[in-house]
């Protein structure tokens, strides 16, 4: 029976196996995890081996649960059950340092949460003391409220977020927006990120790979995707090219568009997408019709209505 747990880091990285961090990524295996120092330290062929020695799976927000399947060592095999994927059905698999998680404490009355919507929000001790750095959506549940703080409770006891940097959401997704552009504001939430660098297997504003940033953008909106591409791209509403609009995803695969998937991006409108592209770059704004992968495209899917 999988043990319930709760990530207590700002970001937890989820490895291949135990013995995929080298010594330059400690950092990100410490508690708390020192993530802006671990992506410091890397140079550009440092961060190309996350992918090419295929290091990292994916990233959870702290707070987040996931599911032990097995311990030793100092690791633990995690399932995270928001990660949907094709791996295993109770979530995405990989390995978490153990010091990086905690057992899941009793559920509080009461569904509200405070979601970070700040590219970044400080977690506070009491209104002058700093704890830790938040990524944007990262997810607490409210204690109290104030008109400038919120309470929250976290995995080791309670805190509080400044109520600029947080919006109150019942339950742990924002619920789906009624009478608002959700595609146009998914483009509009992405838009917030452009020039941050690209992660492999990023999951959070620190960072985002193609498929976690398409993630991120929709869970904004209340709407649970996929975490990988090409599973992305086996579900959601197929669009042909002609009925693109604004937030629809595009999906891109070798073999000029035959082979396996390997990419996608958000639509932007006006034959532009919105991308986290690839180590080299940051997310950006691009051309479709002039960009590098324009003959990859393969299949286009609706997940916003």
């Amino acid at each position: 029976m999988p043990k319930r747990m709760t990530v207590v880091v700002s970001v937890a990285t989820v490895w291949t196996k135990p013995e995929s961090p080298r010594l330059m990524d400690e950092p990100a295996l410490k508690y708390p995890a020192e993530i802006r120092e671990w992506l410091g330290f890397m140079t550009l062929g440092d961060k190309l081996d996350l992918c090419l020695g295929n290091r990292i799976q994916t990233q959870i927000l702290y707070g987040s649960t996931v599911l032990v399947v097995e311990e030793g060592e100092g690791w633990s095999k995690v399932l995270i059950p928001q990660q949907g994927t094709r791996k295993d059905t109770l979530g995405y698999p990989g390995w978490v340092p153990s010091c990086q998680l905690a057992e899941e404490g009793e559920a509080l009355l009461g569904s509200k949460r405070a979601e970070v919507i700040s590219d970044k929000a400080w977690l506070y001790k009491n209104p002058t003391e700093l704890v830790m750095e938040l990524s944007y959506l990262t997810s607490l549940p409210v204690l109290e409220e104030t008109e400038e703080w919120v309470k929250v409770q976290t995995p080791e006891g309670t805190g509080y977020l400044k109520a600029d940097d947080i919006r109150l959401i019942d339950g742990p997704l924002a619920p789906k927006s009624a009478g608002v552009d959700v595609g146009r504001g998914i483009v509009e939430q992405g838009k917030r990120f452009l020039d941050l660098p690209y992660l492999w297997g990023g999951m959070s504003s620190y960072g985002y790979d193609c498929s976690g940033f398409a993630y991120a953008m929709h869970r904004y909106f209340g709407i649970l995707i996929p975490r990988d591409a090409s599973d992305q791209a086996n579900q959601g509403t197929l669009v042909d090219k002609e009925q693109l609009e604004p937030g629809d995803l595009l999906f891109f695969a070798h073999e000029e568009g035959k082979g396996a998937i390997h990419h996608v991006g958000i639509y932007a409108g006006d034959n532009q997408m919105i991308h986290s592209p690839e180590t080299i770059k940051c997310i950006e704004i691009v051309d479709l019709s002039t960009m590098k992968l324009a003959k990859e495209h393969c299949v286009s899917k609706r997940y916003w209505k």
